[in-house]
């Protein structure tokens, strides 16, 4: 059975802000590309709201990404 990466908690929490900020912006612009389509339109706030749960699993792969520059850097790898 194939190990699942563990990030590091620290670096994991000092990421999340950024990378929710980043899934806020992208689903607000999706919203905004959604009305070109006939769909209604994603409000700022509700992108806000939808970035907190999503930002969760997008930070773990940043994280993982981070750390292994971070090993790679440090000649780790």
């Amino acid at each position: 059975m194939p190990r699942i990466a563990r990030p590091p908690l620290r670096l994991y929490l000092l990421l999340y802000p950024f990378t929710a900020a980043a899934v806020a912006i992208n689903l607000f612009m999706l919203g905004l590309m959604g009305q070109a389509m006939g769909w209604p339109a994603l409000s700022p706030v509700a992108a806000l709201w939808l970035c907190l749960p999503l930002g969760l699993p997008v930070t773990w792969w940043v994280t993982l990404w981070v750390k292994g520059l971070i090993d790679e850097a440090e000649g780790r790898k």
